[in-house]
């Protein structure tokens, strides 16, 4: 589905059925330089199960028009918009990496709307290596194969090609997308106080051998908050939406279920 933020076009993955104002409602937001399409094997999988679902690519990511936007902050606030234009009341929160980032300050700011949130390898911080910046705002391609060499657990796991390279084709959109978040996620460094103000009910799902969040700074991040569960999956990496989308599909419907 499309609609208009700032007159700009936002896209969100079409599960095949339409808004419903009495069913609960899941936000899905995507990590650096990704979009929408790291969902396909989940968003259909939740509808199903009798949720209004949203996949949603942020600016200047996937089908949405406009600019990246460049602070992690602003990103909460564009995701505001998102929700009052939709008309959504009570919301579920899953993020991918920088996407926990964005749903840690969208609580933090709007906690009426969140019902709960669910972190899907996340940290309160998430600090960036220079080299990757560099090569990202340089626009070169190699800093999509850094990014999945580290994002995979098991490198022979990424058969059939870079799922990144399928998002981001050109130097163009590294720099101008892959860059952009690199830096948000870089600089943003409020996480660490909003987790401790936050009030709704937390599932973690963390992998087992994740080399970006390790299992210790899951932990700690996952400890911040009171009312908080933990799933680990075993020999999985960071991209645990790729990687085993199966079990982490599963985990959160038995969370929400509950």
């Amino acid at each position: 589905m499309d609609f208009l933020i700032d007159n700009k076009k936002v896209f969100s993955t079409d599960t095949g059925a339409e808004f419903d104002s009495k069913k609960h409602s899941i936000l899905l937001l995507h990590g650096s330089g990704q979009s929408h399409v790291v969902w396909s094997l989940t968003a259909q999988y939740l509808s199903d199960q009798n949720y209004n679902v949203f996949a949603l690519d942020f600016p200047g990511h996937g089908n949405s028009e406009g600019e990246s936007l460049t602070s992690i902050e602003d990103m909460a606030i564009w995701l505001k918009k998102v929700v009052t234009k939709i008309g959504i009341e009570e919301l579920s929160l899953v993020g991918h990496s920088q996407g926990c980032l964005i749903a840690l300050e969208y609580a933090n700011r709007y906690s009426n709307k969140v019902k709960n949130i669910i972190f899907v390898a996340g940290s309160y911080e998430i600090p960036v290596n220079k080299s990757l910046i560099d090569l990202a705002n340089a626009g070169d391609m190699e800093s999509l194969n850094l990014m999945m060499k580290w994002g995979y657990g098991n490198s022979k796991q990424f058969i059939g090609g870079n799922p990144l390279q399928k998002i981001l084709n050109s130097a163009r959109e590294v720099k101008e997308v892959l860059g952009v978040d690199l830096i948000a996620c870089n600089n943003y460094k409020n996480g660490f106080n909003a987790a401790k103000k936050i009030k709704c009910s937390t599932f973690f799902i963390f992998g087992e051998i994740d080399k970006m969040i390790k299992l210790e700074k899951a932990k700690e991040f996952a400890g911040l908050f009171a009312n908080s569960k933990i799933h680990i999956i075993k020999d999985c990496g960071h991209m645990i939406i790729l990687e085993n989308a199966f079990e982490m599909r599963k985990k959160i419907v038995e969370f929400l279920h509950k």
